[in-house]
């Protein structure tokens, strides 16, 4: 995350300036001076819980920046049964893939299996449909959560004549022509 260092910059301005009111609060001095050391106490607690939230997967309802999201690549995925769907999902426009986690449910896993055994058998990626949305409708069958995208189609073959040489002609061997 190529930003944290400028959230960590935002949140030590803002606990700098409460500081700062607190310091020119016409309080008691020990009060000021605690407000002082609360904020300094502050500072590393912020950068080390940002830190440590880089290595857990986001909640799909917590994402609002990507909401709009029409669909994103699964490029891989754990089911945890009872507890949750956890995937690692590349999302267009996006050069680095995100981990996100979804509650559990058996339909979704269901067709997450089904998704990564049609990817695997066509040689094509599972993707997956609105993956901000608020709730995925694990029932409605017209329109799946996760698919695999259907097999390319072959190259045109070139029209007969069309070819570099013409069409092929078969001339016998022992033909004296």
């Amino acid at each position: 995350m190529n930003n944290l260092p400028y959230l960590f910059a935002v949140t030590v301005g803002l606990a700098a300036v409460l500081a700062g009111f607190a310091i020119a609060a016409p309080r008691r001095l020990w009060l000021r001076a605690a407000a002082v050391v609360v904020a300094a106490l502050f500072m590393p607690a912020a950068y080390l819980s940002q830190s440590a939230l880089l290595s857990r997967p986001k909640p799909v309802a917590l994402e609002w920046a990507q909401r709009s999201a029409p669909d994103a690549t699964v490029l891989g995925a754990a089911m945890v049964e009872d507890k949750a769907i956890f995937l690692w999902l590349q999302l267009p426009g996006q050069d680095e893939p995100r981990a996100y986690v979804l509650p559990w449910s058996k339909p979704l896993a269901k067709q997450l299996a089904g998704a990564r055994r049609d990817g695997e058998g066509r040689g094509t990626p599972v993707r997956m449909r609105k993956p901000f949305e608020g709730a995925h409708d694990e029932n409605d069958d017209s329109e799946p959560t996760f698919f695999a995208d259907p097999q390319p189609a072959l190259p045109d073959k070139a029209a007969a004549g069309e070819g570099e040489g013409g069409p092929l002609v078969f001339q016998r061997p022992d033909s004296s022509q």
